[in-house]
């Protein structure tokens, strides 16, 4: 066949669709740059001992509504004491479980969270945190949905940007529960380093969230998106979430304390921001 001078600009430019076209389906997890506006935050600025500001937090306390460890067998008795909860004096906040009795608790420790001050749906959550280290230490970061008390559990949904077992130092896991996968069916992955931990240093953990997708980032690595055709059950990922801090001690997750658990134990947190699209 002989080739004219539009035949080949045809060519071309049909070679270059098909590579546009694959590009974007072999770079359908690749960083997207967002215009995010800072929408709230706190650094935990104050003298040590102080509490974290009350205009931004609030307090779980105890063992669970249902007397349970909060659903999961945890062993602490959350509360708002400052051997628990409080500023560092440095710009962090530090959450602490103890080896200690307490309201016939073993272990104390406190849970923090922004229900009934602040929620957002859609945008980037994300804190600047240096783990505890354990058998059976648990801390999170992790978001509720705001209709939790309408709704209930799974069905308002829970993404948790970051969970850590004590045990394992160089790995986090990131998760998302709702309704037909929550508990042990969650889709999660996990992300580790291989010479280095988190306990040593400070290490960011976000989500930048959308109404179809949930991206995880440890630092400056995305490491996991999630879509709703990635989910088993119902996307309930359209309305405001709240904040949560907190360490667990022991529970199904992460298994329980043992000999070797050093106390006390505490979770630093640089701090907490959360941003918005700015379009």
């Amino acid at each position: 066949m002989k080739w004219n001078h539009s035949m080949l600009i045809n060519s071309f430019l049909l070679i270059l669709i098909s590579f546009a076209f694959w590009s974007c389906q072999d770079n359908d997890n690749d960083i997207i740059e967002r215009n995010y506006q800072l929408v709230w935050e706190d650094n935990f600025a104050g003298p040590a001992g102080q509490a974290p500001d009350a205009a931004k937090w609030t307090y779980d306390i105890g063992i669970g509504p249902g007397n349970d460890g909060w659903g999961n067998n945890e062993l602490q008795y959350y509360t708002d004491r400052p051997e628990n909860v409080a500023l560092d004096g440095a710009g962090n906040l530090a959450i602490t479980a103890r080896n200690e009795s307490y309201a016939g608790r073993a272990f104390t420790s406190a849970r923090m969270n922004t229900k009934g001050i602040f929620d957002q749906a859609y945008g980037r959550f994300e804190a600047r945190i240096k783990m505890p280290w354990g058998p059976g230490i648990w801390p999170a970061f992790w978001l509720l949905g705001a209709n939790i008390d309408e709704v209930s559990w799974p069905q308002c949904g829970e993404i948790d940007i970051m969970e850590y077992r004590g045990q394992q130092p160089n790995l986090i896991h990131g998760s998302l529960h709702g309704p037909g996968y929550s508990g042990g069916a969650a889709i999660t992955k996990s992300f580790g380093f291989t010479n280095d931990r988190f306990d040593v240093d400070f290490h960011v953990f976000a989500v930048e969230w959308g109404e179809d997708y949930i991206d995880y980032y440890v630092d400056d690595t995305l490491y996991q998106r999630i879509r709703p055709e990635d989910v088993s059950g119902e996307w309930v990922y359209d309305h405001p979430f709240f904040i949560i801090l907190n360490v667990a001690v022991g529970g199904n997750y992460v298994g329980f304390p043992t000999t070797q658990t050093p106390f006390p134990q505490t979770m630093l947190v640089d701090y907490v921001k959360v941003y918005k699209e700015a379009n």
